[in-house]
């Protein structure tokens, strides 16, 4: 949903409860003053805690919807939380100097309770209006999850009974028993300190950044239902007003291509934000050797972690429950011989270590330019080396016709791409054979010739 429209939607609430807080507390005020109603007065004395409280909240509101910056990056929203706690406190200051003059009065049975229609009335419209506003209050609040509305709600809605009580206490001071409005008093006092309590507690624990009570479990179940996610390695939740912002950790399998591991972060967000529609998700990724990988696998992460291109024909023999291992592994242009040697052996080592099976792997080291080389076509002063080349290839008599010989020269040697055609019936393992052997034999008999690249078509 637009963010500044909750943002406006939140501040019309928020800027209602001021305006109902300013009628009542004057009402509430001017009608105790009148009376001498103790139970009034608190009530008056909690509406003004409730302006208070209310244009805090309002305050809140404004500051928290502030994007975050450099200096805040999770954002503004602990401010609903700063402005809660602040609440709290007031209402405590309030409440105990509310039960302090209940008991004196008790005590020394000195004040004069007067209990007229006015008394009547200012409790009755009060009641009405805190009733509407709490429950407009608390449906922005659960829309929007805003955790500094809510508290507003509870507050307000906790200003009905309270009203009840004194209601209650005027009735009592009707009957010959002014003692009961400090009573009410005492009774409005602590049913503000309960609220207060629960209000303080949920608000220190999103200040010290405790996680609400099954979210955890919730993100949990949405990520554990990604396909694809092998593994919940860690989940951390930081609730910062309206907003709660997730990270997680998943196990990925490490043979999953860079693009479909991407893929399956995004599924792990949508899931989550699935359930949870305000909430900031950023999802870590880490590979996981999972059980069920083959020798093949094994073998070309272990390639890919010394930085190096994965192995090609790759192939896995097995005799006498032992395995053989060949493949061709291709490594940066301008290492020596010694070095490529070396780094070969490195990883021959730990095939070895990771499969107990293994017996014997035999690699072949290529050269590879990873850089883009400019390279010059040839001319016609070339054409006997193209024919030449052609004709070596038509020498193997499975080979019925040579289509193409492409020769691009760097430094007076020469990459060649060659198009042949085989039978089309021909296995797919004996066309590999005749690529290979054809290599091979160009290789052997034209020293010029510093690449060979050929591709067969079925005829």
């Amino acid at each position: 949903m637009d963010g500044r429209r909750a943002t406006r939607e939140k501040k019309v609430a928020a800027f209602g409860s001021v305006a109902a807080a300013v009628f009542l507390t004057g009402l509430k005020l001017f009608v105790g003053l009148e009376t001498n109603s103790l139970g009034i007065l608190s009530e008056a004395a909690h509406s003004a805690l409730d302006l208070m409280a209310a244009i805090i909240t309002y305050v809140a509101i404004v500051l928290a919807a502030k994007p975050p910056d450099l200096e805040h990056q999770y954002g503004h929203g602990k401010i609903e939380n700063l402005s809660a706690l602040v609440e709290t406190f007031l209402l405590f200051v309030t409440c105990s100097w509310i039960i302090w003059e209940a008991v004196s009065r008790l005590s020394s049975r000195a004040a004069h309770v007067e209990a007229n229609a006015w008394s009547f009335a200012v409790m009755g419209v009060a009641i009405v209006v805190d009733f509407g506003r709490s429950r407009h209050l608390a449906k922005v609040a659960r829309k929007y999850q805003s955790q500094a509305l809510e508290a507003d709600a509870l507050h307000f809605s906790s200003d009905v009974w309270s009203s009840l009580v004194v209601i209650a206490g005027l009735v009592f001071v009707t009957l010959g028993f002014p003692a009961v409005d400090s009573i009410a008093a005492i009774a409005v006092a602590l049913l503000v300190l309960f609220v207060s309590y629960r209000l303080g507690r949920r608000t220190v624990d999103a200040l010290v950044d405790r996680t609400p009570s099954g979210l955890y479990e919730e993100v949990l179940e949405a990520v554990r239902g990604v396909e694809g996610v092998q593994e919940v390695r860690s989940i951390r939740l930081r609730p910062s007003g309206p907003k709660v912002f997730v990270d997680t950790t998943v196990g990925i399998r490490r043979t999953t291509p860079f693009e479909h591991a991407h893929a399956i972060m995004d599924d792990v967000e949508r899931a989550i934000h699935a359930s949870h529609r305000d909430v900031d998700v950023v999802v870590h990724a880490e590979p996981l050797e999972s059980d069920d990988e083959t020798i093949v696998d094994k073998v070309r992460m272990i390639a890919l972690q010394k930085g190096l291109r994965a192995p090609h024909n790759l192939a896995v023999h097995r005799s006498g429950g032992r395995y053989f291992i060949d493949f061709d592994l291709e490594y940066r242009r301008g290492k020596s011989f010694v070095e490529a040697h070396k780094l070969a052996a490195e990883i021959e080592r730990e095939i070895h270590e990771s499969l107990d099976s293994v017996e014997k792997v035999t690699i072949h080291l290529e050269e590879y330019q990873p850089e883009e080389v400019e390279l010059t076509a040839v001319g016609h002063a070339e054409e006997a080396l193209r024919e030449s080349i052609r004709a070596r290839v038509l020498l193997d008599e499975r080979v019925l016709g040579c289509s193409d010989v492409t020769l691009l020269r760097l430094d007076g040697a020469y990459n060649a791409s060659v198009t042949c055609q085989v039978e089309e019936s021909t296995p797919l393992d004996e066309v590999h054979s005749i690529v290979a052997e054809t290599e091979g034999a160009l290789y052997r008999e034209f020293d010029q010739l510093r690449r060979v690249t050929i591709r067969a078509e079925p005829a």
